[in-house]
């Protein structure tokens, strides 16, 4: 980046006018040189300007070259007031070279210093004044003036140059932020896109593991009814009474797993919630069940029932549905007690039988979905399941919930 301005750039030119000027007056004043070896200065003066700064302006920020270029431009100066005061007009255009060529305050008070000094001599006619001490008084005032000039204008043209420079380096510093800040951008819209991705895969997720939980627990087991009921129709064709009895508890089991697996669609809660509280709902889930595989189940409730959010109390109605299909699947117990503890934080949820029991650490693969099921969906609302059985022994599954009410959600 050049550090002029461009209308200090087009000054670059005036000297060629001045040097004109000067010129033209010299013949009307007094020379010390013959006009051949004028001419011949004023045309090296012009064409030295002209080959380092008019034709080579990129020359400017190459300190070396505008060292020598300054250096030589001053001998020049001084050679042409040497041959007539009147180059004095040219003279302090040395001024502009010194703020255009040279770095730095020491370097621009050195050359102004030089300038003021030739420009001095040029304004008392010429060297004869410094020869004759009676215009040395004259002489001084002359040079402290120019001196004065020459300080002033290297100090605005430094301060103007170091204002540039701050702004230039302002400026690229913006650059720089701007770029970074861009950079930024791009990078917190690609984390975005990648958080909005893998938002996308978790709610899928989610969502094939609610309606797998759903299907397993209401369709599956609505299934099982229906096939065991039309089993037990088939067995009793003989009998018109009991065939038609299974024949329409099939019927009614398939109304119910249709109307749950519409509500499951939609994602509502359990029919039995929207119409009863927890601990009644799931009496009548064990009722129920225990009418349709003619098992004894009882369902005791301890502590104060209180409303829970809709997640946690369809969580473990779905949990003790689950318990009670494994029972009748595979436990061949004839007695099943359910507990629900409701305690100051948490709620609990106890299915026990005594019936044949299983390893835990090698469950049987008919039942495996079934217990993974109940973990995950008790995991999904901050709860622990825990399942105790050995062979003969019987079984015991204990879900812990957080009891959360819907007056502290509210």
């Amino acid at each position: 980046m050049r550090r002029l301005d461009k209308w200090r750039r087009l000054l670059t030119y005036v000297p060629y006018g001045a040097l004109a000027c000067s010129t033209a007056l010299v013949p009307a004043g007094t020379a010390h040189l013959p006009y051949p070896v004028i001419a011949v200065l004023v045309t090296v003066t012009a064409a030295w300007m002209l080959w380092w700064v008019t034709l080579h302006p990129a020359w400017e920020l190459d300190h070396r070259r505008m060292t020598i270029f300054f250096a030589v431009q001053v001998v020049l100066i001084y050679l042409l007031v040497w041959s007539s005061p009147l180059f004095g007009f040219f003279a302090w255009t040395g001024y502009l070279f010194t703020a255009y060529a040279l770095r730095g305050k020491r370097d621009r008070m050195i050359g102004g210093t030089l300038v003021a000094f030739a420009t001095a001599v040029s304004q008392a006619n010429g060297f004869q004044a410094i020869d004759d001490p009676d215009s040395w008084g004259y002489f001084s005032v002359v040079l402290l003036f120019n001196l004065v000039i020459a300080n002033a204008m290297t100090y605005l043209s430094t301060m103007t140059d170091e204002q540039s420079e701050k702004r230039a380096e302002m400026i690229e510093q913006l650059a720089e932020a701007n770029a970074r800040l861009e950079e930024a951008l791009r990078e917190n819209a690609g984390l975005h896109a990648q958080l909005l991705a893998q938002a996308r895969e978790a709610g899928v997720h989610d969502e094939r593991q609610r309606m797998a939980g759903e299907i397993h627990d209401v369709l599956a087991q609505g299934l099982t009814g229906i096939v065991t009921q039309l089993e037990a129709a088939d067995a009793a064709a003989t009998d018109p009474a009991a065939w038609r009895r299974h024949l329409g508890t099939a019927k009614g089991l398939a109304r119910e797993s249709l109307a749950e697996a519409r509500r499951s669609v939609q994602a509502l809660r359990p029919q039995t919630l929207e119409a009863s509280a927890l601990p009644e709902a799931i009496d009548e889930v064990v009722t129920g069940w225990s009418a349709l595989n003619g098992v004894q189940a009882a369902l005791i409730t301890t502590g104060t029932p209180r409303p829970l959010l809709p997640e946690i109390e369809t969580t473990l109605l779905r949990t003790a549905q689950e318990a009670l299909a494994n029972v009748a699947r595979h436990a061949e117990a004839g007695r099943v007690a359910l507990t629900l503890s409701y305690m100051e934080d948490v709620v609990t949820l106890d299915v026990r039988d005594d019936g044949t029991g299983f390893d835990p650490a090698a469950p049987r693969n008919t039942s495996s979905f079934g217990l993974a099921a109940m973990r995950e969906r008790i995991l999904r609302i901050a709860g622990t399941l825990a399942v105790e059985s050995e062979p003969g022994g019987g079984t015991a599954v204990s879900a812990c919930v957080p009891a959360i009410t819907m007056g502290v959600t509210a």
